[in-house]
């Protein structure tokens, strides 16, 4: 089968370059947004990938899953449905779920804490429009993380739809998208319910979620921007099994042993309610000067269930966002400057229970932790003759924590870590049209987040200090005619202090930093135009493949005795190779046919256990169809075309070997999506 796959692929391309070439933009001319700082992409100095609305129509209703993984440099992994990960460059370490060590943003907003921590399983994606992901620190304008970071955007344009899908397991999907300009008034309504079994025991996911946003072009200088988001998801966790319980059952949740219960009769699950508003301000004081500022709060009320302790966190955040742009262009200079700062609160209360079969019971360990942090930045652009662009940035960066226990003792103190500058130099040389070169160097800082200093062990990791550590990176991108783009990257990441991750006996966590990583990698993507092949049976052919190849190493890396360095960085697979096909068949009919190989991924510190590598396909086929006003886009995906056995997210380092979460076997989603 992937023998046929990659002969297929090749036959389609060499057909392809026989055909009339498209005339569309170019794939060069995309503009990337990097936080209102809209730049060509081509003359980027960043390391960015876009998904746009082509990468995004491969999800299936619950996750971005598809989309993401498409990106070279850019991994994300599903322990369980709902239990998400995301890996930029490897930054899956100190991850053992959620989103840690990467900034997201939502349109103006900030979805990740004052301390780092993301609840990025809280968002559809069916929501998002678009998504840019930037690798490796970007320290300037948005300060301080080793991972990388991701702008999710909405709808901007005009727009009444409805959705509706059934699948595999019980799945069933349902949302409903109005947004629509009225006067000096851009509003959007957005609805989602999801819900589904599962593929194993003990995985049962239910997400509820509305979004509002309006947004008042008050008058030509200003822009108010006001978001609502409230999200209620509700997901079983079946844990991690051995290999030995995985080939017996895939299917099983984690069973239990001699000393402890197992996930199902604990019913360990996850509850996390969030409710996220905030107001943005831009205001345009003249053609070269403006100013901008958000201030946003958030509730979120989290349970856990777990197979030795319920426990429940009440959070409470505040951030605010403002800086100053100043711009000036002259006759072959372009020139520009922004000033400005960021900052949070992560106000937690962690109260944790026994377990009586999913019900809090007798008080274990009730804790606070109030978490500030903060960056001043400033950078600077500059555009010399439509050649020559620079990007310059440094900010200073501030963490602090107070902790407290409230019970069943009394003690508490404040730790504030040293603060850093991190600066970020960037160019690129437009060798000719649609060719540049370019380079980037730059510092990063991530420090560690409210769950990895007070952890499931229940234990305040007071020694836990911030790793960081200095990226160099060259890359090149290239578009050939007006068909094909191709782009590479070399980057050099080296890593200080790195956080990692432990598990004790009873499966609780807890985090510990731990000796160097010397991080290199090449990644490429290669990206064809949709191209219109003239003829009535086979219409459109559009191709990409992305390809992702590290050499990531621990260094002076010793656990008591034993020393790992040399050793592979833990949860990272060497290579990864995606690709997508889209065709066109009859003027109506659109197939993707996509692939995702993973090299084996060494599982623990100690490289003694690996994965098996995988190579997962999936299909979707579209048909629309036009009904008096109304259009039915119907949709059909079938994911894990090959029945392939395979793992989309380990447990690392997992205590007793309990490493795999088994991922599902063929299944299928078929939707409609109405536009009115």
């Amino acid at each position: 089968m992937t023998k046929l796959y990659f002969l297929l692929s090749l036959f389609s391309v060499l057909f392809f370059f026989s055909q009339k070439k498209d005339s569309a933009t170019l794939i060069s001319e995309v503009r990337i947004d990097a936080y209102k700082k809209s730049t060509p992409f081509i003359v980027s100095t960043k390391s960015v990938s876009v998904v746009s609305e082509n990468l995004l129509d491969q999800n299936i209703p619950e996750r971005m899953l598809e989309s993401v993984n498409q990106i070279p440099g850019a991994r994300m992994e599903e322990r369980s449905p709902a239990s998400y990960r995301i890996s930029v460059r490897g930054s899956t370490l100190r991850s053992p779920f959620g989103v840690r060590n990467i900034k997201v943003y939502l349109d103006d907003f900030i979805l990740s804490d004052a301390s780092g921590n993301t609840y990025f399983n809280l968002i559809s994606p069916q929501l998002i429009d678009r998504m840019e992901v930037y690798k490796g620190p970007e320290s300037g304008d948005y300060g301080a993380v080793t991972g990388g970071t991701v702008l999710l955007q909405t709808r901007i344009s005009d727009n009444l739809s409805a959705d509706l899908a059934i699948g595999s397991y019980g799945a069933f999907s349902q949302s409903f998208d109005f947004s629509k300009q009225f006067g000096k008034h851009f509003l959007q309504v957005f609805q989602n319910y999801y819900q589904t079994d599962s593929y194993r025991e003990q995985s049962q996911v239910q997400r509820k979620q509305l979004f509002i946003k309006d947004n008042f072009q008050y008058s030509e200088k200003a822009l108010l921007k006001a978001m609502l988001i409230y999200s209620d998801l509700d997901y079983e966790t079946p844990g991690g099994l051995t290999l030995e319980q995985m080939q017996a059952n895939r299917k099983q949740a984690r069973p239990a042993t001699s000393t402890l219960p197992g996930a199902k009769e604990q019913e360990a699950g996850i509850g996390n309610k969030m409710l996220l508003t905030g107001l943005s301000h831009e205001f345009n004081f003249n053609s070269n000067f403006s100013h901008f500022i958000l201030v946003q709060g958030s509730y979120v009320d989290f349970e856990n269930p777990f197979i030795t302790n319920f426990e429940n966190r009440f959070e409470k955040n505040f951030a605010l966002r403002t800086h100053f742009n100043y711009e000036k262009n002259w006759n072959k200079v372009s020139l520009a400057y922004r000033f400005g700062f960021e900052g949070g609160i992560n106000d937690v209360l962690i109260k944790n229970y026994d377990n009586n079969k999913g019900i809090e019971g007798k008080s274990q360990n009730f804790d606070q932790i109030k978490y500030t942090s903060g960056f001043y930045f400033l950078s600077q652009k500059l555009n010399f003759n439509e050649k020559f662009f620079t990007d310059i940035s440094i900010s200073l960066n501030s963490n602090s924590y107070d902790w407290q226990r409230l019970y069943p003792d009394s003690k508490n103190g404040n730790i504030k870590f040293k603060n850093q500058w991190l600066p970020n130099f960037g160019i690129t040389y437009l060798v000719g049209k649609g060719f540049s070169v370019r380079g980037k160097i730059g510092k990063g800082n991530s420090a560690p987040t409210n769950e990895e200093i007070r952890s499931s062990n229940q234990e305040f990791s007071l020694n836990l200090v911030p790793e960081y550590g200095w990226n160099k990176e060259i890359g090149i991108r290239k578009q050939f005619g007006n068909f094909v783009f191709i782009e590479g990257n070399y980057f050099d990441f080296r890593m200080n202090d790195a956080i990692v991750r432990r598990q004790n006996e009873a499966g609780q966590e807890y985090f510990i930093n731990q000796g160097k990583t010397v991080q290199k990698g090449i990644e490429v993507l290669l990206e064809s135009k949709n191209f219109s092949l003239k003829n009535d049976f086979f219409n459109n052919f559009k191709f990409r493949f992305s390809g992702s190849f590290y050499n990531f190493k621990f260094e002076n890396y010793k656990q008591l005795n034993t020393d790992f360095s040399g050793n592979d960085v833990t949860g990272v697979p060497k290579t990864t190779i995606n690709s997508l096909l889209n065709f066109t068949f009859f003027k109506k009919l659109s197939v993707d046919y996509s692939h995702f190989y993973t090299s084996k991924i060494p599982l623990n510190d100690a490289n003694s256990v690996w994965s098996e590598p995988s190579l997962v396909g999936n299909i979707q086929f579209r048909f629309p169809l036009d009904l008096d006003k109304l259009r039915l886009n119907l949709y059909l995906q079938i994911q894990n075309l090959y029945n392939t056995d395979y793992v989309l997210g380990f447990d690392v380092n997992a205590f007793g070997n309990r490493f795999y979460n088994p991922a599902a076997k063929r299944n299928f989603i078929f939707g409609v999506n109405v536009l009115f």
